[in-house]
């Protein structure tokens, strides 16, 4: 048979992988009768709604804090790494106490309706289950076969109990009757004691007793107090057992307190004792239409955050099932809300090791930049009248932000401060300087975000602390958390008033502008300083203002500027590009349209440090598109986005991720950098720099797994790291 008598059929085929399904979507060329194949007519537009285009919200969370935990194998000096190991704890705890418990009730409440990705909230559950089990006992390894083993090499031995010889045990007891008993208090579970209310990840001990005199079994509930250390050290007393300074020993508090219980239930005999530890709903409810006063509301709130369902219980996987089915029964869990573990639970704990004075076991201290400009001229305002300043923290020192505000409490030019404030940390120098504005006679607005999720209580301390001080405290918009960052100073000059502004990526805290990378941009800005103005008032009083000078302002015009960028980025095919550097990639109407445009031959790097529901690599729909994410020394925080728009281009700064919560429900900002110099800087020194690392980055996969850029380098190459570049380099930037 010739070959002209065969047909051929040949086809372009679009693969979309899940996690579970392939769905393979072909378009054939069809054969002509004399075997020729006709050219293929114009496909169908992909549905950009097909489920199998997304990845589940839950588990990209999941994977983002499981590249936390791989920092604990990663080149990080031991005390990080045990930090890092100390976060994902902290972070799977709030996982539970927000994303599961919100999906729980999802199920009881009956609802099905799924996320862009199809899975329902039973089907999530379900994944996240097998997910974190393979997870919990990755950490747990972590600790057991790598960490716990390191840490005695270097000298910081944490010990079990029952290892230890006698006068070490009698040194404990001693400890015991000083400083843990009088705190300690015994709860009955029998006819005439209720279940014992528990805590929200408090560490409790289940103890079983048996009455020598009856035989009957009971149970006690201690709940270890979260004021004692949770590593109890273990102090040589005789100068024969003096150990090199190096050398610290540590016992587990719940250890030692099991080891005496002898002394909180005399006469009985002590048949087991196994730590638990319970995850309760957090997610808190604001009927905020409702609440005469907001302030009074969330407090009434955070009082019952203690009293929500459990939705996880942690338990010594050498309990027996008994107690483990007693705890379940009680605690109105199902099996498959408890997870066993035989190494030691709530490792967040672990905090303490890294607070040990160990600079050979962490990383090395750095001094952050101050900006050429301030460097030579000591008034902040001169110096920004003369030209703006961009801030790369923590390169960037964080004290022209606070040095800013310190200097317009106290300028007698300075009319009046305003400031939204989200996170503030302990002791905030800000906080103070707009009390000790408000007493020099200024007038002072601040807008407290009382929703900031766990940092409610501070916030509300620090607004009655504003209030008392005679500052005017707003609580912002009814259904919209305030997430902006915004300094706005009114001044008086010769030729009239003038605004200053302060405009960022991250919150007013000096503590994680250290820890967190963000970009702050401070000036004496006319276009700024209006916007400003009427977002404040948009904030504390009736406006309903719809357009800004410069701002994009959710939930305002964020969506639809953003929209149309992405789309004028379009209209250049393979000429466009996009960057976009963020926390989380999760609005399906801006993941469709980033799809559209790498149909369109736009190139798009996504440099996104968290949760990313964007699949990249599938042809015909994303393979234009590359998804890294950089987890390393610091925090990245900043956001940044950049439409080339063929050498004219645009690039917006500030505090929006591409969520439907940032978006749609909450007040952000994104201020375009106009400068070509900084939008240079950031372009080359900040963003170029991220995409070309390869010692911390992490490659998303089209299925949804991520892997180290790091395994792609060629044998013998050197890796690029770029935090450590920054840190190396930024000294030398002049970016002023």
């Amino acid at each position: 048979m010739g070959s002209e008598g065969v047909e051929r059929v040949e086809e372009t085929a679009v693969i979309i992988q899940t996690n579970d399904t392939v769905t393979d979507v072909t378009t054939a060329v069809a054969p002509t009768s004399n075997g020729q194949a006709q050219e293929p007519s114009a496909p169908p537009p992909l549905d950009l709604t097909e489920p199998s285009l997304y990845i589940n919200r839950e588990l990209s969370h999941i994977e983002f804090n499981r590249r936390v935990l791989h920092q604990c194998s990663a080149a990080h000096p031991l005390l990080e790494q045990v930090k890092f190991l100390a976060i994902f704890n902290s972070n799977m705890d709030e996982f539970f106490m927000v994303r599961v418990s919100g999906l729980k009730q999802q199920v009881m409440l009956g609802i099905t309706k799924s996320p862009p990705d199809g899975l329902t909230p039973r089907e999530q559950l379900v994944a996240i289950h097998r997910t974190v089990t393979q997870l919990f006992s990755e950490a747990n390894n972590y600790w057991k076969k790598t960490l716990h083993p390191q840490l005695a090499e270097a000298g910081v031995h944490v010990l079990n109990y029952d290892d230890l010889k006698p006068r070490p045990k009698q040194r404990l007891r001693d400890y015991f009757e000083r400083e843990i008993f009088p705190v300690l208090t015994p709860l009955a579970f029998d006819p005439s004691h209720p279940f014992p209310h528990i805590s929200n990840l408090s560490l409790n001990l289940a103890v079983m007793t048996r009455d020598p005199d009856t035989d009957e079994t009971r149970f006690a509930r201690i709940k270890v107090p979260s004021i004692l250390p949770r590593l109890v050290p273990l102090k040589p007393l005789d100068p024969d057992e003096l150990l090199p300074p190096a050398v610290q020993k540590f016992v587990w508090v719940e250890q030692v307190i099991a080891a005496n219980l002898d002394r909180l239930f005399p006469g009985m005999e002590i048949v087991a004792a196994h730590p638990f530890r319970v995850t309760r709903n957090t997610d808190m409810e604001i009927q905020e239409e409702e609440a005469d006063d907001l302030l009074l509301t969330m407090e009434e709130n955070l009082r019952q955050r203690h009293f929500g369902s459990v939705v996880r219980l942690e338990l010594d996987a050498n309990a027996p099932d008994h107690i483990r089915q007693f705890l379940a029964t009680n605690l109105q869990i199902g099996a498959f809300d408890v997870y066993t573990t035989n190494a030691p639970l709530g490792l967040s704990s672990l905090w303490e090791l890294h607070r040990l004075e160990r600079p050979d076991l962490k990383d090395v201290q750095f001094q952050p930049r101050l900006p050429l400009s301030l460097r030579l001229e000591s008034d902040i305002f001169k110096a920004l009248s003369r030209q703006p300043l961009l801030l790369h923290h923590p390169y960037d020192s964080f004290a022209p932000v606070v040095d800013l505000l310190e200097t317009a409490a106290t300028d007698p030019d300075v009319l009046a401060i305003k400031q939204t404030l989200y996170r503030v940390g302990p002791n905030p120098p800000i906080v103070h300087a707009l009390m000790k504005a408000r007493e020099n006679g200024k007038q002072v607005t601040v807008l407290v975000e009382l929703k900031a999720r766990f940092d409610e209580e501070s916030n509300i301390e620090w607004a009655r602390q504003l209030e008392n001080a005679g500052v005017h405290v707003v609580y912002g918009l009814i259904g919209l958390k305030t997430h902006c960052k915004v300094s706005l100073i009114v001044r008086r000059e010769r030729d009239g008033l003038h605004r200053y502004i302060h405009l960022g990526s991250g919150n007013y805290n000096t503590l994680t502008a250290r820890l967190y990378t963000d970009i702050g941009f401070m000036a004496q800005h006319e276009d700024f300083g209006a916007d400003a103005t009427e977002l404040f008032n948009y904030l504390t009083g009736y406006s309903k203002q719809s357009t800004y000078r410069k701002f994009l302002v959710a939930p305002v015009n964020l969506r639809e500027h953003i929209l149309q960028l992405i789309e004028r980025e379009l209209t250049h095919g393979s000429e466009g590009r996009i960057i976009i550097k963020c926390n989380s990639v999760v609005d399906p109407e801006m993941i469709s349209a980033l799809y559209r445009a790498s149909q369109a031959g736009v190139q798009i790097d996504l440099i996104i440090r968290g949760i990313c529901c964007l699949r990249p690599g599938l042809p015909g729909v994303s393979d234009n598109i590359r998804v890294i994410s950089i987890v390393g020394r610091f925090l990245e925080h900043s956001r940044v986005y950049y439409f080339h728009n063929q050498g004219d281009p645009a690039m917006f700064v500030g505090s929006a991720d591409l969520m439907p919560r940032n978006i749609d429900r909450r007040v952000e900002i994104l201020f375009p950098i106009e400068q070509e110099t900084m939008r240079q800087h950031i372009l080359t020194n900040i963003l170029d720099v991220y995409l070309r690392d390869t010692a911390k980055a992490y490659i998303l996969q089209g299925d949804g797994a991520y892997i180290p850029r790091s395994t792609q380098v060629p044998e013998g190459e050197p890796l690029f790291n770029s935090q450590e570049w920054l840190l190396k380099n930024y000294a030398q930037i002049n970016a002023d």
